[in-house]
């Protein structure tokens, strides 16, 4: 009898891919999602039908898991707690923090012993520019309120909840936590995740303005390959070494390869000629120096060597081919694909 991982965010792009490794891994999983996105999901990775189930979740903050919890031998957090448009930005900060507590204090007490959360980079950054596995962003929850900055709510619900994580993972030993913290994350989406109406609504619009004239460019200097990231998370279940002696499993994680947007619209160009008229016309975003994330930790915990990761050229290339075979099918479907700009929190400065 395959084991069974729960996972919240299952119709996001992190957690789709999450999801599709853990069955390609002989996994049941078990898929929470809220009742606007249960059919899509339920249409997706029909292949492993036999061993996935989506189940509908209402309140990530208040519900009852403790039936959708039976049977589950791991917790993947991946969701993040949006607030509705009637909310105020504190709740935000307030619904993320009460998520993640909620997971994993009802999934201790169903008897849970492997617990991974998808955090970010964005509770690392700091002004000193490090990215290592102890920094944390020092924004305070007054102050991210104060300045009306999404980002920096953002930042602040992410921090604070990943703090509340770890003060429950100290008096909870019993339970091995990790928590993964990704920079920006690009690749394709999985090939088997229903997606029948365009969708921007992921860091993958960055790949898709690649192919836009008048496109911008990313301005985080690190990135992750989504299945990277996905591979890790299954990792931390199945083959990462115990808190007892690597002590708290707390991982920036990103690619080893440079993220360079000249390299990549010249990776463009040169393998996909029939797309020179689309590629963006701008001149490419050049990063400033930047410190070196230490993957000697990340072999450590999970047993993944920089070779372990997908190239660059990889990841460019099955990013735009996936943004052609998606926006093929909505055309077809008789929708209309228009490429919004890049989220300024993510996008790179104009000026550049």
């Amino acid at each position: 009898m395959p084991q069974t991982v729960l996972i919240t965010g299952a119709s996001g792009y992190v957690g789709s891919h999450v999801c599709d490794q853990l069955l390609a891994a002989g996994f049941r999983v078990r898929a929470t999602a809220r009742a606007d996105k249960v059919d899509k999901l339920r249409k997706s990775f029909t292949s492993h039908s036999d061993r996935f189930e989506v189940v509908e979740m209402h309140d990530i903050t208040k519900d009852d898991f403790s039936d959708v919890l039976k049977g589950v031998f791991a917790v993947v957090h991946v969701a993040l707690y949006f607030p509705s448009e009637s909310e105020s930005p504190e709740k935000m900060i307030t619904g993320t923090i009460d998520s993640a507590v909620s997971i994993v204090k009802q999934a201790e007490a169903a008897g849970v012993k492997h617990i991974v959360v998808t955090g970010t980079v964005a509770a690392v950054m700091n002004a000193q520019g490090t990215f290592n596995h102890d920094d944390w962003n020092p924004v305070t929850k007054e102050a991210a309120l104060e300045s009306k900055d999404y980002f920096a709510v953002y930042a602040a619900a992410k921090k604070y909840s990943e703090l509340a994580v770890w003060d429950w993972a100290e008096a909870h030993p019993n339970v091995e936590v990790t928590v993964l913290c990704p920079a920006i994350v690009f690749g394709p989406w999985p090939s088997e995740f229903y997606m029948p109406t365009p969708n921007f609504g992921s860091t993958t619009i960055v790949m898709w303005n690649l192919l836009k004239p008048e496109g911008q460019f990313g301005g985080i200097p690190y990135y992750i390959d989504v299945r990277d990231l996905a591979k890790a998370h299954v990792r931390a279940i199945t083959h990462s070494a115990p808190t007892s002696k690597v002590g708290r499993k707390r991982l920036v994680f990103s690619s080893p390869h440079t993220l360079d947007w000249e390299k990549a619209v010249n990776i463009v160009k040169e393998n996909r000629p029939q797309l020179a008229d689309r590629v963006i016309k701008k001149s490419p975003y050049k990063f400033p120096p930047r410190p070196a994330i230490d993957f000697g930790r990340v072999e450590e915990v999970l047993g993944m060597k920089p070779e372990d990761f997908r190239t660059f050229e990889e990841t460019i290339l099955d990013s735009i081919d996936n943004c052609l075979d998606l926006e093929k099918e909505w055309i077809s479907a008789g929708y209309e694909v228009s490429i919004p700009k890049v989220d300024p929190l993510v996008a790179a400065p104009e000026s550049e």
